[in-house]
């Protein structure tokens, strides 16, 4: 039985290691949030040009800790050359808050020279209303802005601002409003 637990965990691990993925930590002096990305297409062997992707979070605060796990899909916008587009839902949880917010991402990339790295900006939005939001919330909102560079092939420097706010049954909470740096690594 353990050996069959462990073959299934190595097999399982060694595919999503495969996938095109990427991990991420950004820290602020009262923050730390740790960020994952798989792509689907890459573990399902499915060929498009909708990158389908299973997004998680864990946002650590002084107050509470949020955590999330989404669905997205993300294509290259067909008008504008280095511009991606995405769209999705996460479940969002804290300790007596839970909403399914559904969101909306742009990411683009700058034309710059060959001599100056790969460099993006973007921007996300997700938002639950009263009939998507669980337990004492009313509502979820989380905004988003970012700047990222990679400096070296498969790791990238990134800072950003995130703004997040829920509002309970009896009570609104800001609960992050700050700003951010961190570090980024695909494999």
């Amino acid at each position: 039985m353990y050996l069959k637990k462990l073959f299934l965990t190595s097999f399982l691990s060694l595919g999503l290691l495969h996938a095109q993925s990427n991990v991420a930590l950004d820290i602020n002096n009262e923050d730390l949030e740790v960020l994952t990305s798989i792509d689907l297409n890459a573990l399902t062997y499915y060929s498009d040009s909708t990158s389908y992707m299973i997004d998680a979070s864990y946002l650590h605060t002084d107050g509470d800790n949020l955590t999330t796990v989404g669905l997205r899909a993300e294509s290259a916008f067909q008008g504008v050359e280095g511009l991606a587009l995405a769209f999705g839902a996460k479940f969002v949880f804290a300790s007596d808050f839970m909403a399914l917010p559904l969101f909306a991402k742009a990411k683009y990339t700058l034309p710059l020279i060959d001599s100056i790295p790969s460099t993006s900006i973007a921007t996300s939005f997700a938002y639950a209303p009263a009939v998507l939001s669980f337990r004492d919330a009313e509502s979820y909102t989380e905004f988003r802005v970012e700047a990222d560079m990679e400096i070296i092939t498969n790791i990238h420097l990134f800072t950003g601002y995130r703004n997040i706010g829920t509002e309970y049954d009896t009570y609104d909470k800001t609960f992050n409003n700050s700003f951010y740096g961190g570090i980024k690594l695909s494999f």
